[in-house]
């Protein structure tokens, strides 16, 4: 065990991004149900996906990781298998370039927090309180809805559990099965570029599944595949009640696989960095312009003060100008601290910017832009690019501009549905795949 760690010794440090719940007494009966809870994951599974992470950030296999913004607890069945298909075509698209095997960790699951810039929001003159993510409070602009309700940390649990049935049922009953490797392609994706690009491999993928049954070749991979969960761990009182210790001694946040501690909340004296020293769970760490080499150090002794391989991703969110001054510098304190890492690129989170017309957006080609840096850059320090992190949903919205449908500003507003920051829709996330496969390969 961690020494003078508990779950709750978070509570001793200050606590960014926290909800201010209106009534703490109806907070405690809640956490003591969440306390109660079964684990929404196992720890024997948590360290399969730290040992492939450690392969990962050796070269041996890759992470995708991708989802939703943030999670509704509207999402529908549609609406998941639709993630699931196109993380399953990226992974096709990826593994047959670059002929290494995909690690594929969702954001979902869990994903129904997000941090704020501000607590509050200006709406037609009144100030409200800030959408916090349904398992605080709710997006419709009314002083009602956006009420922080403790209740919430229950249906979030009941949500994700579900969610999480509904994949496993999904991944391991068929669905992800390479014969129907064609059934993944919707018409609207089927039509765009990359969905040509992909039924070619589609092609290629069921003439050699044609091969290995003629020859009586049979694999378990070739029907199931496995899917990890992953999310912010952002409100704590949630993560913490949900934390479990295992029969080996160790202590697991047993809400999702891997966690991640965001760009807002990694100050190294804070809550959120001694809630994760104490779990074994994979941590990842957002690293935004804003992060300091001394604060990059401290966080990796603080967290992986036995090096553990798979234990920490690094997931750069620069944006496309500032990643070639920034990232060397990382790199170069991670090599001078021997601290065994992966590195990951979510190119996403530093290229917002807003429209004329007042819609959040990011364009395709600066997220291009900064994840060509970013392997640009590791290949010339000789280090490993082992991952990306990407907002996506696997249906046609019109969130991002740019992209081979050239989505414009115009464009915004016939599809516009994130609850927060806005997505790749299905075919630019595919593309995006195919654009990443031709440089690893």
């Amino acid at each position: 065990m961690r020494s003078n760690w508990t779950p709750y010794s978070w509570k001793e440090k200050p606590a960014a991004q926290q909800p201010a719940w209106p009534d703490k007494n109806k907070l405690q009966p809640i956490l003591s149900m969440l306390r109660k809870r079964l684990p929404l994951v196992f720890a024997g599974e948590v360290e399969l996906l730290k040992g492939k992470l450690a392969k990962a950030a050796k070269g041996e296999m890759f992470l995708l990781q991708g989802g939703d913004c943030a999670e509704r607890f509207e999402s529908t069945l549609n609406e998941i298998e639709n993630k699931l298909k196109v993380l399953l075509q990226m992974n096709m698209v990826l593994m047959y370039a670059g002929a290494r095997p995909v690690i594929k960790v969702g954001r979902f699951a869990g994903q129904y927090a997000k941090p704020r810039s501000s607590p509050t929001q200006n709406i037609d003159g009144r100030e409200i309180p800030n959408y916090f993510g349904d398992i605080v409070n709710r997006p419709e602009a009314t002083a009602k809805d956006r009420e922080m309700n403790p209740a919430n940390l229950l249906d979030a649990y009941n949500h994700s559990c579900a969610t999480l049935n509904f994949i496993r049922s999904l991944s391991h009953g068929g669905f992800a099965d390479l014969h129907k490797v064609h059934e993944w392609n919707k018409q609207f994706i089927r039509d765009s570029p990359s969905g040509k690009q992909y039924e070619e491999i589609a092609d290629g993928i069921t003439r050699a599944l044609h091969f290995m049954d003629a020859a009586s070749i049979h694999s378990p991979g070739i029907s199931t595949t496995d899917f990890y969960t992953s999310h912010e761990a952002l409100i704590l009182d949630y993560e913490s009640n949900l934390t479990r210790r295992h029969g080996n001694g160790k202590w697991y946040d047993l809400s999702a696989h891997m966690l991640w501690i965001g760009d807002r909340t990694r100050k190294p004296d804070g809550a959120h960095i001694e809630f994760m020293r104490g779990i074994h769970n994979p941590i990842g760490i957002k690293a935004g312009p804003g992060m300091s080499t001394d604060d990059l150090k401290r966080i990796l002794e603080t967290l992986n003060p036995e090096n553990e391989w798979g234990r920490i991703t690094l997931i750069i969110r620069l944006g496309a100008e500032a990643i070639t001054d920034l990232l060397p510098e990382f790199i170069q304190t991670v090599q001078q601290e021997g601290a065994n890492v992966l590195w990951s690129c979510d190119p996403m989170h530093a290229n917002i910017e807003v429209t004329s017309g007042g819609y959040k957006t990011r364009d395709f080609s600066r997220i291009l832009k900064e994840l060509q840096h970013f392997l640009a850059i590791h290949k010339a320090m000789n280090t490993v690019a082992g991952g990306i992190h990407l907002e996506l949903t696997g249906d046609n919205v019109t969130e991002c501009t740019g992209g081979a449908e050239e989505l414009t500003e115009e464009s915004l507003e016939k599809n516009y549905m994130t609850a927060c920051d806005p997505r790749l829709n299905a075919a630019q996330a595919l593309e995006m795949a195919f654009l990443l496969a031709k440089e690893l390969s």
